[in-house]
C-alpha cells in the first residue's frame, strides 16, 4: 500500500501542524574520545520535505546522515523518527523506513547479482510477503526503468550509470519506505544524467510522500531540489532555511563563500578561503569558522554562538547576524 502525505498527519504531529518524519536533537558523535565528527545538531526533516545537507567534505554531514539511518550511534542526544527517540532494538524495521541512496551505484550493487536480484534483496531480508516479481517490477517502474522485464536479468556492467543509479534507488523503493537518505546521488553521474535522476526524487516525491534528506556539497544541486538547506561546518549546522532564501541572500560567510563559486547561483565575486577546515579534534574557540572567515570581528574568537534550531526560519550562526 502506497503512502500520501496526507495520511501521515497522524505521525509526530507538531502545534503547527507540521509532521517531522526524521531528524536529530543535540545530536553529538565523537570518535575516539576526541574528534567530534558531529557537534550538536538540531535538525526536523518535515513529511513529504526535500531538505539538502551541504558542506565542504570533513564538515560532518557523512557522519550526520550514518547516524540517522543507525549505522552510527551518537555519543549524545537523539536520532529522532516520527517525532520519538529511536528505538536501537528495532533497527531492523526501522531501517526499512528510512533507505540509503549511495553516490555510487556500481559499487553499492554486487557485480554478479542481477538487476531482479539487487531489487528484490531488500525483500528477502525484511522477508516482506507478496508477489515478489511484481513488487520487483513496481519498484523499477517507478525509478524509470521501463519495460521492467526487460531489466530482470541484466547485471550491473550491462547497464549506464544512470540505469544503474535507478536500479540503487529501485531496490529502496521496494521497501516503501517513509524516508530516502540520498548521499551525492549524482556526483558520479554524467551531467546529461543528474537531470534526470533528481527529476526522478522531485516525482517520487510528489506521487509517494517521500521525505528526503540529499547529502551534498554542490549547492547548484539544493537550488534545483531542495525545499531547505542546512549548511553544515566542522560538525555544526551554520546556517539553515528555506533554499531561495539561504541562496540568494545568505547570511553566513561560510554559505557566501560557497555560493560564490557557483554558476548560476552566486551573485557575488568568487571568495576564497584560505586553509584547510581545522582538525575536528581541535576545535577552535568562538565561532569554529573564524580562523578562514574573511570578515572576522575581534569577537568572533571569544564569542559562544547558540546551536541553530530546527524551525522553518532562515538563520545564521554568526555574530554579524545574531
Amino acid at each position: 500500500m502506497r503512502v500520501s502525505v496526507a495520511s501521515l498527519r497522524v505521525f509526530g504531529c507538531h502545534r503547527d501542524g507540521r509532521v517531522v518524519v526524521i531528524g536529530a536533537r543535540d545530536l553529538r558523535v565523537v570518535f575516539g574520545g576526541r574528534v567530534r565528527a558531529v557537534d550538536g545538531v538540531d535538525l526536523e526533516v518535515d513529511a513529504g520535505e526535500i531538505v539538502a545537507l551541504v558542506g565542504e567534505s570533513g564538515c560532518g554531514k557523512t557522519t550526520l546522515a550514518r547516524t540517522l539511518l543507525g549505522l552510527e550511534r551518537p555519543s549524545s542526544g537523539e536520532v529522532l523518527f516520527e517525532d520519538k527517540p529511536l528505538d536501537y532494538r528495532r533497527l531492523k524495521a526501522y531501517r526499512r523506513q528510512v533507505q540509503l541512496v549511495l553516490q555510487d551505484p556500481l559499487g553499492a550493487l554486487n557485480p554478479r547479482h542481477t538487476v531482479y536480484d539487487a531489487v528484490a534483496e531488500g525483500l528477502r531480508i525484511h522477508r516482506v510477503p507478496g508477489d515478489e516479481q511484481a513488487l520487483v517490477a513496481d519498484a523499477l517502474s517507478r525509478a524509470g526503468l521501463r519495460p521492467p522485464e526487460r531489466f530482470f536479468l541484466r547485471y550491473p556492467h550491462e547497464l549506464s550509470g544512470g540505469q544503474r543509479q535507478r536500479v540503487v534507488i529501485a531496490g529502496a523503493l521496494v521497501l516503501e519506505p517513509r524516508v530516502l537518505i540520498a548521499d551525492e546521488p549524482v556526483s558520479s553521474l554524467d551531467a546529461s544524467v543528474r537531470g534526470e535522476i533528481l527529476g526522478l526524487l522531485l516525482r517520487l516525491r510528489d506521487e509517494l510522500g517521500l521525505t528526503v534528506l540529499v547529502v551534498t556539497h554542490d549547492l547548484g544541486l539544493a537550488w534545483n531540489i531542495a525545499d531547505r538547506v542546512a549548511v553544515m561546518y566542522l560538525g555544526r549546522i551554520v546556517e539553515i532555511g528555506p533554499t531561495a532564501e539561504v541562496l540568494q541572500s545568505p547570511q553566513h560567510p561560510y554559505t557566501q563563500a560557497l555560493l560564490s563559486v557557483v554558476p548560476d547561483v552566486g551573485h557575488t565575486e568568487q571568495i576564497v578561503l584560505t586553509g584547510e577546515p581545522p582538525d575536528p579534534a581541535r576545535i577552535p574557540s568562538g565561532c569554529r569558522f573564524h580562523p578562514r572567515c574573511p570578515v572576522v570581528l575581534p569577537e568572533c574568537t571569544s564569542v559562544s554562538l547558540p546551536i541553530l534550531g530546527v524551525g522553518g526560519g532562515h538563520r545564521a550562526a554568526c555574530v554579524r547576524v545574531e
